[in-house]
């Protein structure tokens, strides 16, 4: 699905990448966790939607295998009557109602790998805008504290121009924006690491319960 789509692009979007690439980075942090915010409504919804449309699959499921049952019964009453033409007819019925139930059952499984889909992506989303909020929230104070770092300095500059020391004004600069951004990028790759370390735990439990199924599945054939 679409929706799907967008919220994957979100959920891989690397924010160091972003920003290197923006005019104005604190927009376009602003306006990544808009979208953020905006998609996870939309799952939302989403999910909401496919939860009421698995519940009315359930209920056709559920009414079809009652008039299995139902036409199943009169067909017995048809036989103990002697009736062999309406117990036929009852039983054909019954087949059409049980092909009908099938059909709901496997729509119904469907339903509840979608609703799974989206709960997942809804889970990774919320996750993921609050991890951006605040990670936004930490680059934006960067962001600013780097333009008041480079205006002031900008003011020793002048200062040491008339001074006749503009070349170390210049330096010390230079100097003081590298830190700055050595330190918003170790900040950054710390995060991603930790992410990283995370998803590889999941991974490996999550083989590890396979692993596991698959021993007891043996074991019960064996």
């Amino acid at each position: 699905m679409a929706l799907l789509e967008r919220v994957s692009t979100l959920l891989r979007a690397n924010l160091n990448d972003l920003i290197d690439k923006a005019e104005d980075p604190e927009k376009l942090l602003k306006q990544l966790v808009l979208d953020m915010e905006n998609q996870l409504m939309q799952v939302k919804t989403q999910v909401a939607i496919a939860l009421a449309d698995e519940h009315l699959l359930e209920k056709k499921r559920k009414e079809h295998e009652d008039g299995e049952a139902e036409w199943k019964r009169k067909a017995e009453l048809a036989v103990r009557k002697g009736d062999d033409g309406l117990a036929r007819a009852a039983l054909e019925r019954s087949l059409s109602a049980k092909g009908m139930a099938a059909g709901f059952a496997q729509q119904l499984e469907d339903q509840k790998t979608e609703v799974e889909t989206l709960k997942t992506a809804l889970r990774n989303l919320d996750q993921k805008l609050a991890e951006t909020r605040s990670r936004c929230e930490l680059m934006i104070a960067e962001s600013r504290r780097a333009r008041v770092v480079g205006r002031a300095q900008k003011a020793r500059e002048v200062i040491a121009k008339k001074e006749g020391d503009s070349s170390i004004a210049r330096m010390k600069s230079k100097i003081a924006g590298d830190e700055a951004r050595n330190a918003a990028s170790r900040e950054m790759m710390d995060g991603d690491a930790v992410e990283a370390r995370f998803a590889k735990l999941e991974r490996e439990e999550q083989i590890d319960a396979l692993l596991q199924n698959l021993k007891e599945q043996h074991a019960k054939s064996a």
